[in-house]
C-alpha cells in the first residue's frame, strides 16, 4: 500500500513538474483606457494557437491579462470599434473579423491599429514586439513591457489620427452619424500595386513610403506604415514579466 502510494505520489508531482515546465512566466494583459467599449482581438500566426478565442468586450477603464503559450508565440492584437449586436448579428464598423464576436484566428477588417508580437519563453527567451499602421488606425494603442531585460521600449501611437486624418483616408460610420471611426492606409483606400507594394511593387527596393504613409510616420514614428517599411521597431526583450497593450491614453 505504502509502495502504490509513493508511485502515485511521485507521478502526480511529476504531471504537475511538466505543466508548470509547460507554462509561461509572461502576462499579457490588454487594457482599455478609451471613453468606450472596445472589443480587442487576437489572431495567431500559423502553427500557434489562438489566445482567447480570438476575441472578447473590454469596458471602459477595465483590463484582462493571459498567459502567454509556453516556448513560442507569434500574432497580432487589435481592438474592434463600432461594434453592434442586432437581429442576431454582430459587426463592428473597424476591425470586424466576418461577424464573429470570437475571432477564432479570423483576421480583421482594416482599418485597425495592430499589435504584432514574437514571443519566446524557455532556453531563447528574446520577445520583440512593435505597432503597426499598415493597415490603417482605429484607435491609439502602445505596447509597455515591464520588467525585461536589454532593449525593452515602450511603442506605439498616442496620438488619436481620426482627427487630423486627410479625407480620402476617412471611414466615417453611417449608424454613428457620420463620425469618423477609421483612417485607412492609402492601399485600403486607393488599392493601387504601388499604395499595397503588390506584383512589380513587392520588393524593399520598389516598395517606398507615400504622402499617405508619410502622414502616419509623422504622426507616430514609433511603428510601421507600409509593407517594407524597416524602422527599428522590433525589440529584443529579454524575459519579460508582462507586456501591456494600452488602447487609448
Amino acid at each position: 500500500m505504502a509502495s502504490t502510494l509513493t508511485l502515485s505520489l511521485t507521478l502526480l508531482f511529476a504531471l504537475f513538474t511538466l505543466t508548470k515546465s509547460q507554462e509561461s512566466d509572461l502576462i499579457l494583459t490588454v487594457v482599455n483606457n478609451c471613453p468606450f467599449t472596445i472589443w480587442p482581438a487576437t489572431q495567431p500566426n500559423f502553427g500557434h494557437p489562438v489566445l482567447e478565442r480570438g476575441g472578447f468586450a473590454l469596458t471602459t477603464l477595465t483590463h484582462r491579462s493571459f498567459r502567454a503559450p509556453t516556448t513560442h508565440w507569434s500574432g497580432r492584437i487589435w481592438a474592434r470599434t463600432g461594434c453592434n449586436y442586432s437581429n442576431g448579428h454582430f459587426s463592428c464598423v473597424t476591425g470586424d473579423c466576418g461577424g464573429r464576436i470570437e475571432c477564432d484566428g479570423f483576421g480583421g477588417a482594416p482599418p485597425a491599429t495592430l499589435a504584432q508580437f514574437s514571443l519566446h519563453h524557455g532556453h531563447n527567451d528574446q520577445s520583440s514586439y512593435g505597432v503597426s499602421l499598415v493597415d490603417g488606425f482605429n484607435v491609439p494603442m502602445t505596447v509597455t513591457p515591464h520588467e525585461g531585460k536589454g532593449q525593452c521600449p515602450v511603442v506605439g501611437c498616442r496620438a488619436n489620427l481620426l482627427e487630423s486624418c486627410p479625407e480620402p483616408l476617412r471611414l466615417k460610420a453611417t449608424h454613428e452619424n457620420g463620425q469618423v471611426m477609421g483612417c485607412k492606409s492609402g492601399c485600403e483606400a486607393f488599392q493601387t500595386d504601388e499604395l499595397c507594394c503588390r506584383n512589380h511593387y513587392n520588393s524593399p527596393q520598389m516598395c517606398k513610403a507615400s504622402s499617405y504613409s508619410e502622414f502616419f510616420k509623422h504622426a507616430c514614428p514609433a511603428t510601421f506604415t507600409y509593407a517594407h517599411d524597416s524602422p527599428s521597431l522590433m525589440h529584443d526583450c529579454a524575459s519579460p514579466r508582462e507586456l501591456k497593450v494600452i488602447f487609448c491614453h
